[in-house]
């Protein structure tokens, strides 16, 4: 008989599940860019509680108090999380994001994302 091991310690597995539920009862009610915003907190979250789980204590609460702020905060009617909500969850867990040293982790939103300037057609562009 096999046995699985597993490398996660036991509330890793505990706060990846609530990640994951959470998610998944918000996709039934957001679309496009907060849908976006949603998922890519979701899994920076996830990569957080994994990257963590031999961390020190002080690190493991940060991380797990992001996970709850993502899950517990609801700032609209019914179930739905409000755009505002997940922009309170992203300032939250990128400010955990620069506090563990991942810049690499930091989560921007669609709508925080500076606009490209369309690319001119060299043939439009104009020598002096």
């Amino acid at each position: 008989m096999a046995v699985e091991q597993r490398s996660f310690e036991p509330g890793t597995d505990v706060l990846i599940r609530k990640v994951d539920s959470h998610l998944a009862a918000v996709r039934a009610g957001l679309t496009g860019p907060e849908l976006e915003l949603a998922e890519r907190l979701a899994a920076c979250l996830r990569e957080l509680v994994v990257s963590t789980a031999q961390a020190s204590a002080a690190d493991r609460g940060q991380v797990r108090a992001a996970v709850h702020f993502f899950v517990l905060r609801r700032e609209s009617r019914g179930r739905l999380l409000s755009v505002r909500s997940l922009t309170a969850a992203q300032r939250v867990v990128n400010r955990v994001v620069r506090q563990l040293g991942r810049p690499d982790l930091l989560v921007e939103a669609r709508w925080d994302r500076p606009a490209r300037e369309p690319a001119l057609p060299a043939a439009d562009v104009a020598l002096h």
